[in-house]
């Protein structure tokens, strides 16, 4: 992809023009990005000193005065060609807004959320799946999203686990570009696509406790090994920004921090795009105790490599203009800020045509194509985690199936979290996908059991889109548990649908427990003592306490939030139109008192104690990393190394075969995992350096080939204070999880 700041020598003129005849007012206006929204309870407390009926009166004024360089969270065309208008006659030069949004799994379309998107395993799809969410906002006005998430997350506590890829550097660099590939298209500036905007640099998933916005403290091999490849290959990927994290990173925010921002990010790395904070993050500099008051905010975070404020109100980017005067910040520092989000504009075309076609809008926005996108995303996110006695797939014949729990029929949970312009009357549920497949011939029974749980502390994300689920009026929580029960034992299949209400999971909701919330776990052993073969469906974005259920119940998926075609999806899945071939992206704990649990750990003095670590639990984790079931059975035999000695800097070939063993078609993802065994730091037991999905007919065998050069084998290593190629043996593994026990060994040392 094209360098972000690449551009054509007449538009370096004439950006060069509108830099000279700006003024210092105007420049530092370029550099603001505003909230805009009216919420529904206007009483609302907003993480500001500011009235929420205000807010947008306040916005309107600064646009018409040219102080605003982008806006966020508005998706109605029409009403973004308004406030273009008001932003290009506002500012003497013409200079419109970009319209910026948190498009993080689908706009209309909605997709499963993207920790589901990951366990596809299935870079393909989550490119397609970028793509239709990216063609579906540059349609509404949209140029720019905040996404992809990048954070690594290692603590299922922590409620934006949902939003990334899980656990693992490897999976989630490659997911990282697809990603950007999918926003963005070949190049910046592509027509149907946007600006991707990946965050949160850096660090922002190993908040302590995995309590969201608490501080950060990791070591710098954790910072290079696990956090920043993601970042690093998004940026290779060609993105056009990056965002900033609120937190501090070992003692310094983010947003202030000029060894990210620019030695790492700019120098490291060559970004050429540009840098936005997070929402209030450059004012939060204040609240951290590092600068001195909003005027020392802004200076320090555009003197860090900071490009762009994002504001709810009252930016601290205001300043910019006496910081200029009283030599805090330089005039250089302030156009070459400017200059990056010109060429953002430029790039778009902005400068030529700002508005939208509201006609071409709502006619992307009704495409079937997008739904199909979306259906195939969920299916491939599947993850079966348990078929005892193959109840899957179903049999579409089967007389009766009861369809129980609350989230069964519920269209805002099966979308998920951090949705906002999505249409639920499109949505279909798990009840609607088993009755639309098996038709009326047979008898489908819902019952939900149990009440809605509602959050302790809710909170200003409740609000935005309506997100806050009821109860039906004359709710009577025995009677539906026992209607509930009763379906059960009349039905032949039972289904079960339970997990976390969307609004539970996401930013600003950690949980400090796995476990079901409410009383859903006594519905499913009621279900389960009722003797019908129970499915249980899991709707998660985490890791849930599964104890019991892996030890009771026959069948486990884990569907996630499966967007807008998931309930179409689930049914495929059900009864066998399409087999399950999702993996987890992390590791999933037996309960919460053992996070933080990765597969990819250091070795310790005492290695045989692994998995002996408590004296009342295992200290195994429930379902392995990388771990996945199918409806046929999978061997994996003749592992190989073309060589068993290479130079340091060697590449060796590494092979194996993968058989169907069962009677069913099925989709195998092997992995290569790779474990170095000494050098000048402890490498973890073992880590992900490859995988492949490769679709399988009952009985066939295929050989699957992996290249292990030097770049797989680079780390960062303490004792040098930069990345490292070290002679060594290596360990190298391949199957079907973390567990893969096909080994065979490689020599570097010459």
């Amino acid at each position: 992809m094209t360098d972000p700041s690449t551009t054509t020598a007449d538009g370096a003129a004439r950006i060069d023009a509108l830099l000279a005849a700006m003024t210092v007012e105007q420049k530092a206006g370029q550099l603001t990005q505003y909230f805009y929204f009216v919420l529904p309870d206007t009483d609302a407390a907003l993480p500001d000193p500011t009235d929420a009926a205000e807010q947008p009166r306040q916005v309107e004024a600064a646009l018409a005065r040219g102080g605003a360089g982008s806006l966020l969270f508005v998706t109605d065309p029409a009403e973004i060609n308004r406030l273009q208008r008001l932003v290009v006659e506002g500012n003497p030069h013409g200079i419109p807004a970009l319209f910026g949004f948190d498009v993080i799994h689908g706009l209309r379309t909605i997709l499963p959320v993207p920790i589901a998107m990951a366990a596809s395993w299935d870079l393909e799809t989550i490119e397609r799946g970028q793509a239709v969410a990216a063609r579906e906002a540059r349609a509404v006005g949209i140029h720019w999203a905040f996404a992809p998430n990048l954070d690594i997350a290692r603590d299922p506590r922590w409620g934006r686990i949902i939003e990334g890829a899980g656990e693992d550097p490897f999976l989630g660099a490659l997911v990282a570009a697809a990603q950007v590939r999918g926003f963005q298209g070949d190049v910046l500036g592509a027509p149907e696509h946007v600006i991707a905007g990946p965050k949160h640099l850096a660090g922002y998933g190993a908040a302590l406790g995995g309590r969201d916005y608490d501080e950060v403290d990791l070591s710098e091999p954790q910072l290079w090994n696990v956090y920043l490849p993601p970042f690093a290959a998004a940026v290779a990927a060609g993105a056009g920004n990056v965002m900033s994290a609120y937190m501090g990173l070992n003692g310094v925010p983010a947003t202030g921090n000029p060894w990210l921002l620019t030695e790492v990010l700019r120098e490291r790395w060559g970004f050429g795009g540009f840098v936005v904070s997070d929402a209030n993050a450059v004012k939060s500099l204040v609240t951290h105790g590092f600068a001195e008051d909003a005027a020392d905010a802004a200076a320090r975070a555009i003197n860090a490599g900071l490009d762009m404020e994002m504001a709810i109100a009252e930016p601290a980017f205001d300043h910019l203009p006496e910081a200029v005067a009283s030599g805090a910040v330089s005039e250089a520092t302030l156009d070459a800020a400017v200059r990056r989000v010109l060429e953002a504009k430029q790039r778009l075309g902005l400068l030529d045509d700002p508005y939208v076609d509201e006609a071409r809008a709502r006619e992307v926005l009704r495409d079937p194509a997008h739904r199909e996108v979306a259906r195939v995303a969920a299916q491939r996110s599947a993850v079966l985690l348990k078929n005892e006695g193959g109840l899957l797939p179903l049999d579409p014949g089967t007389p009766s199936i009861a369809v129980l729990g609350p989230l069964a029929d519920s269209r805002r949970d099966t979308i998920g979290p951090w949705v906002f312009d999505f249409d639920l009357d499109e949505t279909v549920t798990v009840l609607e996908g088993i009755r639309n497949r098996v038709g009326d011939a047979v008898r489908v029974e819902h019952a939900r059991g149990i009440p809605v749980v509602q959050r302790e502390f809710p909170s200003l994300f409740d609000m935005f889109g309506g997100n806050r689920p009821e109860d039906p009026e004359g709710f009577d929580e025995q009677a539906e548990l026992a209607r509930a029960v009763e379906a059960a034992r009349r039905a032949d299949v039972a289904v079960v649908v339970l997990g976390e209400w969307q609004n539970m999971i996401g930013e600003n909701a950690s949980r400090s427990s796995l476990e079901l919330p409410g009383r859903q776990l006594e519905l499913l052993q009621a279900v389960v003592a009722a003797g019908t073969p129970t499915v249980l469906l899991l709707m998660n974005g985490r890791p849930l306490d599964l104890r019991w259920a892996a030890e009771h119940v026959p069948t486990i998926l884990d569907v996630w939030y499966p967007g807008t075609q998931g309930g179409t999806a689930v049914a495929d899945l059900l009864f066998g139109d399409v087999a399950p071939s999702g993996r987890l992206p992390f590791t999933w704990p037996r309960t919460v008192g053992q996070v933080p649990m990765v597969y990819a750990h250091a070795i310790s003095h005492e290695p045989q104690n692994q998995g002996r670590r408590y004296w009342d639990e295992a200290s195994t984790p429930l379902f392995p990393f990388g771990f996945g079931l199918a409806t046929t059975t999978f061997a994996y035999s003749d592992l190989a190394v073309d060589r068993v000695s290479v130079p340091v800097d060697g590449t060796v070939i590494v092979t194996a075969t993968v058989t169907n063993t069962g009677e069913r078609a099925g989709i195998a993802v092997p992995q290569l995992y790779l474990h170095q065994r000494f050098g000048s730091a402890i490498r973890p037991v073992r880590e992900l350096k490859g995988f492949q999905r490769l679709e399988l007919a009952a009985g066939e065998s295929a050989e699957v080939r992996f290249e292990v050069g030097p770049d797989l084998r680079r780390h960062w290593s303490t004792a040098a204070r930069d990345a490292v190629l070290e002679a060594s043996v290596f360990d190298v593994w391949v199957g079907a999880d973390a567990t893969a026990d096909l080994a065979a060994t490689f020599d570097t040392r010459g």
